[in-house]
């Protein structure tokens, strides 16, 4: 019986006479895949920071100002709005920060959003905020109102197209009050004259510059066109706002929740890389989205209110 030679597949060359083995694949060690998949996932969480500031935080404002505005329509409805600067059940207390207090429409930039009282980062998350040591608008003397250029809507993002003559309105708890604006200014132009006593302005404010580097703030004078309502009492001065208040201002008071949300999210990371060499990849990806997730986008959020508040 004749013996028949086996052959090797076409597509494998067979060694040579004398050839040295093929070397087997060096598998990566324990520590090595731990730190991988470290770097892995502390990559995707910056790559998600990127994301929640381009596009979630949006989403972010966008909810606030759909639920505010059912809200302050219902309080409306029933005389239960805000017209000054403490509570209308306990006007002993002042309002709380977050507090919706009107509705600003600008028929040229197509914007309608509610305008919460207070201005630090955390409240301008929301919407335009209303400085808490101004009347509100509609009334006498100047009213401030501070929003966002770029993140979370970017409601003020179009002031800068604004021209003298443009009008808009501000719905408060006292009636719908129209204004003109008079100018719109910016780095170190003047101010213009203050209003005679008796009359109301607007000044609407926001970042100016780079989108994500503001060097400036933008402004947009406007005089209040419609009749002057009765002005209460100011019950703030500007030295007793808070730090985070005040324009281009950071919210300082987020480093103590930033600081164990972010140990929270690095503990997570090192627990999800050891688990991935003794677990398995897919098991442990299974429980890393979501878990990596929920601390990504809480350390986002503080981190943002570290940005200027009104970029």
């Amino acid at each position: 019986m004749t013996a028949t030679a086996v052959l090797p597949p076409p597509d494998v060359v067979a060694p040579g006479p004398g050839a040295p083995p093929p070397r087997p694949r060096r598998q990566a060690g324990p520590s090595v895949r731990v730190l991988t998949t470290a770097l892995t996932i502390l990559s995707l969480a910056l790559l998600g920071f990127g994301a929640y500031v381009g596009f979630v935080s949006r989403l972010h404002h966008d909810r606030a100002q759909l639920t505010a505005y059912a809200n302050f329509r219902k309080e409306l409805a029933l005389g239960l709005a805000p017209t000054g600067p403490t509570r209308p059940e306990d006007p002993a207390k002042l309002l709380a920060l977050g507090t919706a207090v009107a509705v600003l429409d600008i028929p040229k930039l197509h914007r309608k959003e509610v305008v919460f009282e207070g201005t630090t980062g955390a409240v301008l998350q929301s919407g335009p905020g209303h400085r808490r040591d101004t009347p509100l608008p509609g009334q006498s003397g100047v009213s401030v109102i501070m929003g966002r250029a770029t993140t979370y809507g970017g409601p003020f993002g179009g002031l800068a197209t604004l021209v003298p003559g443009d009008e808009f309105t501000v719905l408060t708890g006292q009636g719908e009050h129209r204004y003109r604006v008079l100018d719109v200014r910016h780095g170190g132009m003047p101010q213009p004259p203050r209003p005679a006593a008796g009359a109301g302005r607007l000044t609407l404010t926001t970042a100016y510059g780079g989108m994500f580097v503001p060097s400036d703030a933008l402004r947009v004078d406007a005089d209040l066109v419609s009749e002057v309502m009765p002005t209460p009492r100011a019950r703030l001065g500007a030295s007793q706002l808070l730090p985070a208040e005040q324009v281009m201002a950071i919210d300082t008071g987020v480093w103590f929740p930033l600081v164990l949300v972010g140990e929270a999210l690095l503990l997570a990371v090192a627990l999800l890389s050891a688990a991935r060499v003794f677990w398995g990849t897919w098991q442990t990806w299974i429980v890393a989205v979501p878990v990596v997730g929920f601390l990504g986008l809480m350390t986002a959020d503080y981190v943002s209110r570290l940005l200027p508040n009104l970029m």
